[in-house]
């Protein structure tokens, strides 16, 4: 039955399709983007600006096409980015979901991190994408150092 579900499976893109597919769902969205070269991301896999005054400014996006629950030490990462940067805003997009300790370190900061239901539900909002998730047999998370 499995293969009758013709919608895209997000698992199956490579991981550049996949930031690509980010970066354009966060224009579709309002947001001015480009897509980081990979080798020298720095740990961003795109770059936004959000125009409207007050509330906007630069937004570092990282993107996880993972299978587990992603660690607190990837939001660490982001809010360093953040950080170093000079961005208003840092938001993580994972294809699985966050644990208590990722949600809590986010807690009062300017982090939004983004599950997988999320993303499909965006995609399909924002972008007109009617995607899927579906783990490949054998997938291996690729680990976050320190995690």
């Amino acid at each position: 039955m499995s293969g009758l579900d013709h919608r895209p499976n997000l698992m199956e893109l490579t991981p550049t399709e996949f930031e690509g597919l980010i970066t354009n769902l966060f224009s579709a969205m309002g947001l001015e983007t480009r897509q980081t070269r990979p080798s020298r991301d720095g740990g961003v896999d795109c770059v936004a600006f959000d125009p409207r005054p007050v509330f906007g400014g630069k937004v570092v996006i990282q993107a996880k096409r993972y299978k587990n629950t992603v660690g607190v030490s990837a939001v660490r990462d982001l809010f360093g980015t953040c950080q170093n940067e000079g961005a208003s805003k840092g938001i993580l997009v994972t294809t699985s979901g966050y644990g208590k300790a990722a949600f809590e370190f986010a807690r009062g900061k300017p982090l939004e991190l983004l599950d997988g239901g999320n993303l499909l539900y965006l995609l399909a909002e924002h972008a007109k994408v009617d995607a899927r998730i579906v783990m490949p047999d054998g997938w291996t998370d690729i680990p976050v150092h320190g995690e």
